[in-house]
């Protein structure tokens, strides 16, 4: 009989951002990486004979938590992937749920019946993990391993373990990232003994002590995003843009002084090159900010540039930018940027606490017509 510790990432952008990410090749977020000592020490007097991982590099670096204080060689299998979601790839939860309901329901009510162009049916999903596994397995009889593999495949696995049909599905809890999960394996059979175990996590370093929408049977809490480019050829879009650029004018420089509709002007030319490039953001049925990506500005440098973030007053304070900054990273690293860059006024301290908060660093300070101007960046993983 040989034990197995099957373990989830930590946390990724994708679970950071609210966005689908599959076989998409996402990195851990900053928290992400500050989970894997605690998951270290949790296995620091365990036994392990082997550690294995998924071949994506959240999963890779999650593994390399248990693998690298013990000298081992990390063991890499592309059939530990998560789900493969096919064209929702990379695409916004909230997109989804808005513009295809039916199947976001079936996925997350019963998800042997989803079905997304290009994407790997739920049965397919918990063979190919149940295969993995038993392979592994086979290779230390009567040993100890750990295998990190996604958060939506284990809950398959899970759930066709519990002996619970995928019509049920939501009696098999989510689990939060780096949760573990014990199974035997003994000839072509697994068992498991316990799961979705994240004890090792202190609340502060727990997505599910921040985060309500894994309690939801449905997976929703009514916070996901979406965007959709920006009307700016009728008058109502002009003048949103404006109202909302002025909003953010006055809270960085005290006051409008100084603010022309030229902003417009270039916003309008930037869409006019890519109609990707100047978004509204949504919540729900609400339009709530607008994010605005001047994608030849630092172009030479590898940087990706981020012209206009603003979000609507009623939307502040409930953790929605982050997704806004997500859909700048998406962006830009489908054009090979390495970082994102902007500019914040030094007055703007609400402002330059979120960007510090997610992982915005200062780069250099510039001197204005109307004040100091932090030019502050952030790595593209």
């Amino acid at each position: 009989m040989t034990g197995i510790w099957l373990i989830r990432h930590g946390e990724a952008e994708g679970n950071l951002y609210r966005r689908i990410h599959g076989w998409y090749d996402g990195s851990l977020t900053e928290m992400g990486f500050r989970q894997l000592p605690c998951l270290a020490e949790r296995f620091r007097d365990t036994r392990l004979d082997a550690v294995y991982s998924s071949d994506l590099r959240r999963a890779m670096d999650t593994a390399r938590a248990l693998s690298e204080p013990r000298g081992m060689l990390l063991r890499v299998r592309e059939d530990l992937r998560e789900v493969n979601m096919g064209d929702w790839e990379d695409k916004c939860w909230g997109w989804v749920e808005r513009f295809a309901p039916e199947e976001y329901d079936r996925l997350n009510r019963d998800p042997w019946t989803w079905s997304v162009p290009g994407a790997e049916p739920g049965e397919k999903t918990v063979r190919r993990l149940e295969a993995a596994l038993l392979a592994i397995a086979e290779k230390h009889p009567g040993g100890e391993v750990a295998v990190v593999s996604h958060g939506s495949a284990i809950r398959l696995l899970l759930a066709e373990l519990l002996g619970i049909p995928s019509r049920e599905i939501g009696r098999v809890p989510y689990c939060d990232n780096t949760a573990v999960a014990r199974l035997t394996a003994e000839g072509d059979r697994l068992t498991l003994v316990s799961y979705n175990d994240n004890s090792h996590l202190p609340e502060a370093l727990s997505a599910f002590h921040r985060d309500e929408w894994w309690k939801n049977e449905d997976g929703k809490d009514g916070r996901d995003m979406y965007f959709l480019p920006m009307d700016l050829a009728s008058q109502e879009g002009k003048d949103t843009y404006l109202r909302r650029y002025r909003e953010t004018w006055i809270a960085s420089y005290g006051s409008d002084r100084g603010f022309t509709s030229v902003h417009l002007d270039g916003a309008v030319y930037r869409q006019q090159q890519d109609r990707e490039s100047v978004l509204e953001a949504w919540c729900e049925d609400t339009p709530c900010g607008i994010l605005e990506l001047a994608a030849h500005q630092g172009e030479d440098l590898g940087v990706g540039h981020i012209a206009l973030l603003h979000l609507e007053e009623p939307f502040r304070g409930r953790g929605l930018g982050i997704q806004l900054v997500g859909a700048a990273v998406s962006y830009y690293r489908a054009l090979g940027r390495k970082k994102l860059r902007l500019r914040v006024a030094a007055g703007n301290e609400a402002a330059l606490r979120f960007y510090r908060r997610w992982g915005f660093s200062e780069e250099r300070r510039e001197s204005g017509l109307y004040g100091e101007t932090l030019v502050m960046t952030k790595p593209i993983p």
